[in-house]
């Protein structure tokens, strides 16, 4: 198995990337806009990757997590809030704001499970700080780590409750970069004491089953390396300090803060101790070229993956997705009766 998620160029895989697939056997798939356009097109799509693989149980992902980032988009689908919606309720009713988070997850999950998606790249836990790059902005869920901690909990188990494996990001926390790694390096001069704030959620939440890399250099940890090629940041901080067990993905690699060709990208953050990389532009000449030069993707991190995906399509639907959608909006209006 290559160690890596690919990206799909459009709506239906082409003849290439058929074949291309079945030869690389990559750990998974990841899906934007361009893959979607109704259910029976996205069902269709996601069934003909598990066709190739002959697996039912297979990584295929997306970022769905409501407000600006949403590949799934109305009228086809139904519109999610942004975490701010939660963390503004958390400030008068925190209990409500744990099961508003709950229920959204689940919701928003039994849309995902319909369609043959496994994995959703959420909750963020990065915690927002002031004067930060609105990169993350209203996408946190809040600045005071335990809320983020309690917040990302809920959002697991709702999504684990539709059958959906959840991706804890951005690891080591993204919430004081200055800039967007999608177009720079964001650097962070915070000190080790104050990023004891950043990583405190992803401690509470180690047990994750998937987590993904920040492409944000941290100097007081590592002055010359982003944390996904840092293998300091990784091994010493991610693994250790905060006790991440789960299965380590990278940010997109072919995001602008990082430097070198796609693949010595993705040879660097498997040696820092990424356990996949992350591809999503969906060019074969990159994809080919990454499988070029990864390593076959070892036990270990094939145990991760395994333990990750038992969640994805475990017992079956639990909640009704409009029942769980009036609960959420219900709970929501208290932040403004409250506030």
């Amino acid at each position: 198995m290559t160690p890596a998620i690919f990206g799909l160029s459009g709506l239906e895989l082409t003849a290439d990337e058929r074949a291309y697939f079945r030869e690389s056997d990559p750990a998974g798939y990841i899906l934007f806009g361009r893959n979607v356009e109704n259910r029976e097109q996205l069902r269709k799509l996601t069934d003909s990757l598990r066709e190739i693989h002959g697996r039912e149980r297979l990584l295929i992902s997306i970022d769905q997590e409501g407000g600006r980032v949403a590949r799934m988009k109305p009228p086809e689908w139904a519109s999610f809030p942004p975490g701010e919606a939660f963390a503004r309720l958390w400030d008068v009713a925190p209990a409500s704001a744990i099961e508003a988070a709950r229920a959204n997850a689940e919701a928003l999950g039994l849309d995902l499970a319909e369609v043959g998606v496994t994995v959703d790249y959420l909750p963020l836990l990065d915690v927002r700080q002031p004067g930060a790059h609105d990169v993350i902005g209203d996408r946190a869920l809040g600045a005071e780590p335990m809320q983020v901690a309690a917040l990302g909990r809920a959002i697991l188990d709702g999504l684990a409750r539709a059958g959906v494996t959840g991706c804890v990001k951005h690891m080591p926390g993204h919430g004081r970069a200055g800039a967007d790694s999608h177009k720079e390096l964001p650097t962070v001069e915070a000190s080790e004491a104050e990023l004891e704030t950043d990583i405190e959620p992803f401690r509470t939440l180690a047990d994750a089953p998937i987590g993904m890399t920040a492409h944000v250099r941290y100097t007081a940890w590592d002055a010359q390396n982003p944390a996904t090629l840092s293998e300091f940041v990784i091994r010493e901080i991610v693994r250790k300090r905060i006790g991440f067990t789960g299965l380590l993905l990278t940010d997109d690699i072919d995001m602008e803060a990082l430097s070198g060709t796609v693949p010595e990208r993705g040879v660097r953050a498997l040696a820092a101790g990424c356990d996949v990389v992350l591809n999503c532009w969906a060019k074969l000449d990159d994809m080919a070229g990454l499988a070029e030069v990864l390593p076959a993707m070892p036990e270990e991190a094939c145990q991760r993956l395994e333990r990750a995906l038992s969640i994805a399509g475990g017992s079956g639907p639990a909640g009704n997705p409009a029942e769980l959608l009036v609960k959420r909006d219900s709970l929501l209006k208290l932040a403004e009766g409250l506030a």
